[in-house]
Formats: C-alpha cells, sequence, structure tokens
C-alpha cells in the first residue's frame, strides 16, 4: 500500500501515538522510582518528639539533657535508660536497650571534631561514603562496603553490606562533647531516632 495512501497516513500516526504514550509512561514511573529511593534515605529532624521522653545527665556529671526514644518507638527500647561512666572519667554510654546506644566523649576545649570524623572517613577505602546530613557540628552518614573488584575492597564483599551513623558534637559549659552512634552502626530506622536524640541536646538552664 502507497506511503501517500491517506489510511497508511493515518495507521503510520496511530502507531507513533501509541509508541510516544508508552515512552512517557516508562519515563514517568522511572522518575517516580528515583523519587522515592532518594525519599528512603530523608531524614527526619522535625521537631515532634511523641515517642520520645526527657532524660537528664546532670547526674552524670553533664549539665544538660536530650529527647531518648521510649518504649512506644518499637525499637525494644526499656523503659527506664541506663548510663555506663567511670567516676571522673571522660566516656558515657547512655542506653536504652541492646538497639540504641549513644556513646558521649568529653573533648575539653577541643573543636573541629566533626572536620576530623570526616577526615578519617576519607581514609575508610573499602567504604564508599554517603552523607545525609552534613553540618559543621552535626553529620548522619551512610556506608557501604564496595563491591568486589574494587581496590582494597574485601574478597568476601558480593552481599550489599549498609550501615548508617550519626556523629556530632556539642559545646555545654565551655566543653567540646562528642556524640555518636556506635562504631559498627545501626539500620536506618534506628539512626533517624538518634539523629533526634542528639539534635536535641541542651543545655540545662
Amino acid at each position: 500500500m502507497p506511503l501517500n495512501n491517506p489510511l497508511v497516513k493515518q495507521m503510520i500516526l496511530k502507531n507513533c501515538s501509541v509508541a510516544f504514550v508508552f515512552i512517557l509512561v516508562g519515563f514517568l514511573f522511572t522518575q517516580c522510582k528515583e523519587e522515592s529511593t532518594d525519599d528512603s534515605d530523608v531524614i527526619d529532624l522535625s521537631d515532634n518528639y511523641d515517642v520520645f521522653q526527657k532524660f537528664d545527665l546532670s547526674p552524670f556529671d553533664i549539665n544538660a539533657n536530650m529527647m531518648l526514644p521510649d518504649a512506644t518507638a518499637n525499637i525494644g527500647a526499656s523503659t527506664k535508660p541506663s548510663v555506663l561512666h567511670e567516676e571522673d572519667g571522660f566516656k558515657w554510654d547512655v542506653e536504652i536497650g541492646p538497639n540504641f546506644q549513644v556513646h558521649i566523649e568529653d573533648w575539653g576545649a577541643n573543636r573541629g571534631l566533626v572536620a576530623d570524623k570526616k577526615s578519617q572517613n576519607q581514609d575508610l577505602e573499602i567504604y564508599e561514603i554517603k552523607y545525609l546530613i552534613d553540618e559543621p557540628d552535626f553529620i548522619v552518614y551512610e556506608t557501604k562496603l564496595k563491591v568486589d573488584g574494587v581496590k582494597n575492597a574485601p574478597k568476601s564483599v558480593g552481599v550489599p553490606h549498609i550501615t548508617y551513623h550519626v556523629f556530632a558534637e556539642k559545646v555545654i559549659d565551655g566543653i567540646t562533647y562528642e556524640f555518636r552512634s556506635r562504631d559498627e552502626g545501626y539500620e536506618f530506622v534506628i539512626i533517624e531516632l538518634m539523629a533526634k536524640t542528639i539534635r536535641s541536646v541542651k543545655a540545662n538552664k
């Protein structure tokens, strides 16, 4: 059938229209998928502390308070936080059950702890570091074990290994304190709560 035939032209236009619709739908689906993936890494640091309880650190020689997840946070948190601290020591571990531990360390008049931590992260050659929050005194980041084939990557790499971490410095009464998650990190849902906890630290009035 000749191409200049009106019926042929109509069929070609119809097929092109259908193809365009499929391409457009595919593009929109890809965009939505990418957006939803990005949203999964968004840390909620809103002022909503409905599942938190106020905790005073002054009995443990830190003149501050912070908000800790309570039993309704569904992370296996105990109702009563515990603090591990040696008398006259410079380190504290605030725990609420086995799944939530905030490490605190007294650095005296030192500043720039977050910058030092980021510098240390650069030396972690077997990990990819992605900062979800990157502020001068507060960072939340993802560590991902590099895939097999990358220089210095462990031979055991094969299954994705991703952990999340939070690190901050707070100046209280002229003393710089390090607040952070444990070295091994946590899953995202725990770090999101821990980031809110550390963000909430305030000096007692």
